[in-house]
Order: C-alpha cells, then structure tokens, then sequence
C-alpha cells in the first residue's frame, strides 16, 4: 500500500516543472555543447572541399591537360573526391587518437595527485 502511495506522489518527467532542472545554490550548470566548436570547422571546411575540389577539378582539367575528353577529367574529379575523403578519415582518427592521449595525461595525473 505504502509503494502505491509513493508512486502517486511522485512527479513525472512530463509533471515536473522547470523550477525541478534549474541548478541548486551551489551547482554549476553544465551548458557545454555536444560537439565541440573546432569538430564543427573541420566538418564544414571538408564539405567545402568535397564540394569545390571535383568540380574545379573537373572543369581545370578538362580543356587543359585532356582537351575536352570529358571522361578522363571526370576520373580525375572522383579521384580528387576519394582524396578529400581519406583527407577526412585520417584527420578524424588522428583527432580520436589525440583525444584518448589527453585522457590519458589526465588520468595519469589524478593518479600522481592521490599517491602524494
């Protein structure tokens, strides 16, 4: 009977009010983004890239050095697509390394503080 009553007290997610979100005295509220803002830069100047590097590739290429075979230029813009790609995917992994070291540092260095 006593758990019945405790349910029925309780707030919902959808019952509570903002006042129940808002950070005690004390508290600090942790408004940090889900993704960080150089992740984001990253991402755009690629898309850029992905988006400049075929086509000025394609129309660079294709009256200079194949002149006017369009297949041979259209090759060479995918070839300049799958190097922005790989671009991409290095710079990413070499980011995901970075940040497991940094975690690392930072683990190794709580551990140092608590042994002295």
């Amino acid at each position: 009977m006593q758990a019945a009553r405790r349910a029925v007290s309780e707030k919902t997610v959808l019952e509570r009010d903002d006042k129940d979100f808002t950070p005690k005295e004390g508290e600090k509220s942790n408004i940090t983004p889900a993704v960080p803002a150089h992740v984001i830069y990253k991402l755009l100047g690629f898309t850029f890239a992905m988006i400049v590097a075929p086509i000025g590739t394609y129309f660079l290429t294709v009256d200079t050095i194949f002149r006017g075979n369009s297949t041979w230029a259209g090759a060479s813009a995918a070839i300049m697509a799958n190097v922005v790609l790989i671009g991409y995917v290095i710079v990413a992994f070499q980011e995901d390394q970075s940040d497991a070291l940094e975690a690392a540092e930072k683990e190794k260095k709580k551990e140092s503080k608590k042994t002295t």
